[in-house]
């Protein structure tokens, strides 16, 4: 299944590294994610760039739990420079 273009559309931040992070793991993962992962990744994507800066980018603590394992999921796709689930 691929990912909805409307969720690719919120992948785009406007800062390089969350673009490339985000679209990535959305292409790479979208189809391995079951029902509550998807919509815990569409939470996700309606965050402030703030927020997703300092989770993703920088490792700050999530405050928002039911987002922290997306967040730590999305982080460790990229840190391993995965492309498979």
């Amino acid at each position: 299944m691929n990912a909805p273009s409307v969720l690719l559309w919120r992948c785009r931040r406007g800062t390089k590294e969350l673009d490339l992070m985000l679209e990535r793991f959305l292409h790479a993962h979208w189809a391995g994610l079951d029902a509550h992962q998807r919509r815990a990744l569409e939470a996700l994507l309606q965050r402030e760039d703030a927020d997703l800066q300092r989770w993703l980018l920088y490792g700050e603590e999530v405050e928002v739990a039911e987002l922290a394992p997306i967040v730590a999921r999305v982080r460790s796709a990229f840190v391993r420079g995965s492309s498979a689930p």
